[in-house]
């Protein structure tokens, strides 16, 4: 069990009773390093404790005190290689901050933090924002952001079908996340700023992954695939990853529609296309949804073991099926699976405890490769983090509860 270092001592009155209790540990072992501080104090009945583990994984920092009521307060940090985690009651940050990389634009429409040559598709995303920013204000310098943003666009490394490169770190890999991360912002900025010149490209891109990345029997798209065949996760002969995974087939479903919200349906054909592959889409993930509403992380294998119903997934097809009945691309009807989507979120994620609500069962996050060489395999989505509030659930939840907001308030 490795080796264990541990030291105590209590102060006490005057007349011998214990008024605190200090301990201290340092755990090494061949797998983790562990070290934890607590104060047990019998005034105020509190039991302060604070510690950090480390591990190849990362790292994780924490803190807990629990309180003569019996509630407890836990903050912590949570950093791996691909992500950085942070879960506190108060969060103060002090200094220069920047959210998502774009937090800041400069006259000159430079971006903090934000660098065209990383060429990761990921960073498209937030420019999406600029677009709105522009509107509203009307500031050159966020015309001047967006044309920056889609500088990345016209570099960005492509496979021989003519699909972007996931990020410039993996080459000749399509995920369908990166789909959602850059298709929307290349297409409004098309429409708005460049003569729908590149519609073709963009419809044809969409039409790549529907052609190499879906499965005809199933309906799904796999999360990923490698035009070059080389990589370890992928199938020699297709190039397909090995795994349906609900996120990715979200992002998928948002990056049709969002879109397709975005371009000029006059072009006809193309569109009409991209719609259907929507439609399709839609009706696939229908025959997989779960009796509580919500979907399985690996979409088809539900009920097998370590199998579970998933968060951010969830609420973003609960999103794709409302949106996509306003926007008139989907029945009517189709609208009561949103919304039982929504309440099966409800009902076995989205706690309240002291007033202070929380959503659960998220995944924090898969891929391909990287240092921790992630396989795809079934085992490898089941081993990622379930973690509470993160972002890439509590976002998608709110869009999906916004979006029936709005109809009931519409429909009164």
């Amino acid at each position: 069990d490795g080796n264990k270092l541990w030291a105590t001592i209590s102060t006490v009155d005057g007349l011998g009773n214990r008024l605190t209790t200090h301990e201290s540990s340092f755990h090494v072992t061949a797998q983790q390093i562990n070290a934890i501080v607590s104060r047990v104090d019998t005034i105020d009945g509190t039991i302060s404790r604070a510690g950090w583990i480390t591990s190849a994984d990362g790292n994780r920092l924490w803190a807990s005190k629990s309180l003569e009521n019996g509630g407890t307060i836990v903050s912590f940090i949570n950093q791996s290689a691909e992500d950085v985690a942070i879960n506190a009651e108060h969060i103060r940050l002090e200094g220069l901050v920047t959210a998502n990389e774009y937090f800041k634009v400069l006259e000159d429409g430079s971006i903090e933090g934000y660098s065209v040559e990383e060429l990761n598709i990921d960073n498209v995303n937030a420019g999406k924002t600029l677009f709105e920013l522009y509107d509203l204000t009307g500031k050159e310098k966020y015309r001047k952001a967006i044309d920056l943003v889609y500088s990345q666009i016209k570099k960005m490394p492509r496979t021989k079908e003519g699909n972007f490169w996931h990020k410039n770190i993996y080459p000749n890999q399509v995920w369908l996340d990166g789909l959602y991360m850059c298709q929307p912002f290349y297409m409004e900025y098309e429409t708005r700023f460049n003569d729908k010149k590149n519609y073709d490209d963009i419809f044809s891109q969409f039409f790549n992954v529907a052609e190499h990345m879906r499965d005809p029997k199933t309906g799904l798209y796999y999360h990923a695939y490698d035009s070059s065949r080389e990589m370890f996760w992928c199938d020699k002969v297709t190039g397909l990853s090995q795994n349906f995974w609900l996120r990715a087939l979200g992002w998928y479903s948002m990056a049709l529609l969002d879109t397709l919200d975005k371009a000029d349906a006059s072009v006809g054909e193309p569109y009409e296309k991209m719609k259907q592959i929507f439609v399709d889409l839609m009706d696939s993930m229908l025959k997989y949804q779960d009796e509580s509403g919500m979907w399985y992380q690996v979409v088809n294998f539900g009920g097998m073991d370590k199998n579970y119903l998933e968060t951010s997934g969830s609420s973003i097809m609960a999103y794709s099926l409302l949106k996509g009945v306003r926007l008139g691309y989907l029945p009517e009807s189709y609208r009561e699976y949103a919304e039982k989507a929504i309440d099966g979120i409800c009902a076995k994620y989205l706690k309240t405890d002291e007033g202070k609500m929380s959503l659960g069962g998220i995944c924090l996050v898969a891929g391909f490769g990287g240092k921790n060489n992630r396989s795809g395999t079934y085992d490898y989505y089941m081993s990622e983090p379930i973690v509470e509030d993160d972002a890439k659930g509590v976002g998608p939840f709110l869009l999906a509860y916004t979006e029936m907001l709005t109809y009931k308030k519409n429909n009164k």
